[in-house]
């Protein structure tokens, strides 16, 4: 199978994936969904409040240097068979202009439509209308990660109350038909920093497309070129140099010329090459590998210091996430002292008063009380058992009492620690623990 034939069924899975993820749910939560109206971030089934962002960066750590780690052996592999500017403009180019309409070769990229004739004028506008109908899908597809599809299909029956919503996707629609028709491959050479960071990652024993110059000969010498046809060889060069790797490059290089910036590793010319060398019974003088492997025959290794390092941290931050992820509070509750110190009853009990700010991070109602634990001088002498729905906060006052005549100190107040915990009285893990200071009074204000 063609370099090209396998690109194409990646890029129909992964469209697949990203177009079907949204309505994954695991109990109630999505599969990845990060809510700004609600503050929350789903990963895999769990959802994270905005105040237990803390998995972010290790998540985040392990996909840059997983890219850094991707370019450093494969080369720009994420380009060429990834990337949604590449997936993008081969639905346009290839599948839209070629396929469908007709509009262009797909084994001659660097010719130009003809717009002298009105009807390829007429059906190029076909093909704006056919992009801009999936730019549409796109941005909605893009907002899902953002606004779960069941909320934003309902706020499209409301729109004039979703403006903002609705104005980002047709601005994000707007900026993929000027991406795509209009800016093509010039984004990746001109404006992605990634093929500006690629020089930095690249190595000998990372792969690229390579032309194989022991084989077919150089065709530039000294960044020119200097072989225009097959009779200038003065040796058994096998390069016939018909130039179809050239035509066919989305990206309008020659890769005879080595490795270049605006190379996306889509493979295209090797097909190309494979179908021309094919013919005279010989391999592709372009192949993805690496320049000590294509031209020292030097066998590549995997473990090399870098690339143990880049391991090494995407691992670790793989398992921290996982520990935090473990730790995931069902409930988050803050304790604050009441103005008053303490209070001494008549019957010379003392009591403390502490403000409960309690939100509910999960999807479903629940009923909130407390308890102390493994203390039995004290007791809980007000709090009212009080529900409160998904994603609301609510403050309740709280006061603690203790009648036991503890003789901490002649002299000075004493704080005492004591174990706190609020929890769901419909679900025993939506529970949390807190240490909260009370404060316990000198014996010269006892009576």
């Amino acid at each position: 199978m063609s370099y090209t034939k396998k690109r194409y069924l990646t890029y129909a899975l992964i469209s697949i994936v990203t177009f079907g993820i949204p309505f994954i749910t695991i109990d109630g939560n999505h599969l990845l969904l990060l809510s700004f109206e609600k503050y929350q971030f789903h990963f895999i089934g769990l959802a994270f409040s905005v105040t237990e962002l803390y998995v972010m960066p290790f998540l985040l750590t392990a996909l840059f240097i997983g890219i850094f780690a991707i370019t450093t052996l494969l080369g720009r592999f994420w380009c060429g068979w990834a990337c949604p500017q590449t997936i993008f403009r081969v639905i346009y180019r290839d599948l839209i202009e070629g396929s469908l309409l007709d509009l262009r070769r797909l084994k001659n990229k660097q010719k130009e439509i003809d717009y002298s004739k009105m009807s390829n004028v007429l059906i190029t506008a076909v093909a704006m209308l056919l992009w801009a109908f999936i730019s549409i899908i796109i941005s909605s597809n893009f907002i899902w990660y953002f606004v779960p599809p069941e909320d934003f299909f309902t706020y499209l029956q409301n729109p004039s109350e979703h403006m903002f919503l609705i104005s980002f996707v047709l601005s994000t629609a707007v900026f993929l038909i000027y991406d795509i028709i209009f800016l093509k491959e010039n984004f990746c050479t001109y404006i992605c920093p990634y093929s500006r960071t690629q020089n930095v990652l690249y190595d000998e024993d990372t792969k690229h497309v390579i032309y194989n110059t022991n084989r077919g000969g150089k065709i530039y010498e000294n960044n020119a070129k200097s072989i225009f046809n097959v009779t200038q060889w003065s040796q058994n060069e096998e390069c016939t140099t018909c130039e179809a790797c050239v035509k066919v490059c989305p990206t309008h290089i020659d890769i005879r010329k080595g490795l270049q910036l605006e190379c996306i590793n889509c493979l295209e010319c090797s097909d190309a090459c494979t179908t021309v060398m094919g013919k005279l019974g010989k391999e592709s003088l372009i192949s993805w590998g690496s320049s000590n492997f294509v031209l020292h025959k030097i066998k590549n290794s995997l473990l090399t210091t870098r690339n143990v390092v880049y391991l090494g941290v995407i691992v670790g931050s793989l398992i921290l996430a996982a520990v935090f992820a473990s730790d995931k509070e069902y409930l988050l509750v803050n304790v604050n002292k009441t103005g008053q110190l303490y209070r001494i009853e008549k019957d010379s009990s003392v009591s403390n008063g502490y403000v409960l700010a309690i939100h509910n991070t999960q999807d479903k109602a629940y009923t909130y009380n407390v308890k102390i634990e493994d203390n039995d001088k004290f007791s809980v002498k007000r709090f009212t058992p009080f529900m409160l729905k998904p994603q609301k906060r609510s403050k309740k006052i709280l006061i603690l009492q203790t009648k036991e005549k503890l003789h901490l100190s002649k002299r000075h107040d004493t704080p005492v620690t004591l174990s706190l915990s609020v929890f769901a009285q419909e679900d025993p893990k939506v529970t949390t623990t807190q240490e909260i200071t009370f404060m316990y009074p000198r014996d010269s204000l006892l009576k």
